[in-house]
């Protein structure tokens, strides 16, 4: 690939110039710009980005902070999966990449970890990151504090941080879960349990709110038994299930706080021969791809995946050329009626 000097050669300028071609065009007359800007097209040059970041102190390059240990399962998760990708999308509409900043074996051999947030502050202005885009992983609330107050622009995705150039974007979590029970309480269920995220989770105990919310306002008892933690995936759904068919009096519904665990709900309740949505409505949470392809399909309360990475891009773009913090997002949710309830 050509560099610099050869454009700046082939141009009769100097390489200075070049530079400012590319990162201060108002300061070079329009013959000479014109031409080095042909010259770059024709040999198909590319400005360095970590150049240009040194030299501007500014970067197209947004860091995304998320545990990619391999012992934790978050990233092969179908929902983050397409939440990023929204994001990505979003972000490369202003310019803009995501550049994965890993919080495990690597991490440490930079001197930046969750367990030691300073590291990464000091990472992220090193090489004059434009902001940080943090996704929480169950265990980084002291982390994501640090990096709230750090004043690097800060968006988190469903965890809820405050700071001078921070702010987040999470779903009406609770609504969402609500209107979800509501939709069984109108079919006649008064027997529903809900199998929730891991605790301390704030989506999911968002989650949990609302079904006790749905439950209260119609006057139905909360049943603790009724309530069963998993872990958003497919395995936990399948546990908890069983433990909740093993019941005196099992419920006839049953409300995962994912996608992923309503299915592993359904593989539970096809293994121990119970009919579903004869003898059991299920709804998820999420609306992944699996969702309307599964048998019977999922009713499940959808989330704006698109959306978020809109919405996150916007924040963090306003907070780069602004100086101020955003007010968090709440993104609406909507349910998706489909057979696993009877009235798909």
């Amino acid at each position: 690939m050509a560099t610099g000097r050869e454009i700046a050669q082939l141009c009769g300028v100097s390489v200075a110039t070049v530079s400012r071609v590319f990162n201060q065009p108002e300061t070079v007359n329009e013959e000479t710009r014109e031409r080095v800007l042909r010259v770059a097209k024709e040999l198909d040059y590319r400005p360095n980005e970590s150049a240009r970041a040194l030299s501007t102190k500014q970067s197209t390059m947004i860091g995304l902070v998320w545990d990619t240990d391999h012992r934790r399962p978050g990233w092969r998760h179908p929902y983050l999966q397409d939440l990023l990708i929204g994001l990505k999308s979003a972000l490369s509409a202003h310019g803009y990449h995501l550049l994965m900043l890993a919080t495990s074996g690597d991490a440490r051999e930079v001197g930046a970890s969750l367990a030691d947030p300073v590291g990464y502050v000091n990472l992220t202005r090193r090489h004059h990151l434009g902001g940080l885009v943090l996704i929480d992983s169950g265990s980084d609330a002291e982390a994501f504090e640090a990096f709230a107050q750090s004043g690097v622009p800060c968006v988190a995705l469903d965890v809820a941080v405050d700071g001078p150039r921070a702010t987040y974007v999470t779903s009406d979590n609770s609504g969402g879960a609500r209107s979800a029970v509501q939709h069984l309480l109108g079919l006649g269920h008064t027997r529903i349990a809900t199998i929730t995220g891991p605790v301390g989770n704030q989506p999911s105990e968002a989650r949990l709110s609302g079904y006790r919310a749905a439950l209260h306002e119609a006057g139905v008892p909360a049943r603790d038994e009724y309530v069963v933690a998993g872990d958003f995936y497919r395995a936990s759904g399948t546990a908890a299930l069983h433990r909740l068919l093993a019941l005196p009096e099992p419920p006839t519904a049953v409300l995962a706080a994912s996608d992923e665990m309503a299915v592993g709900a359904l593989l539970a309740a096809r293994a121990a021969g119970v009919r579903v949505p004869e003898d059991l409505a299920v709804v998820g949470f999420d609306d992944i791809e699996i969702a309307s392809v599964v048998e019977p399909a999922l009713t499940t309360v959808a989330q704006d995946k698109p959306g978020f990475g809109v919405a996150a891009a916007k924040a963090i773009m306003a907070m780069i050329t602004g100086n101020e913090r955003e007010e968090p997002v709440v993104l609406p949710t909507r349910l998706v009626v489909r057979g696993s309830c009877g009235a798909g």
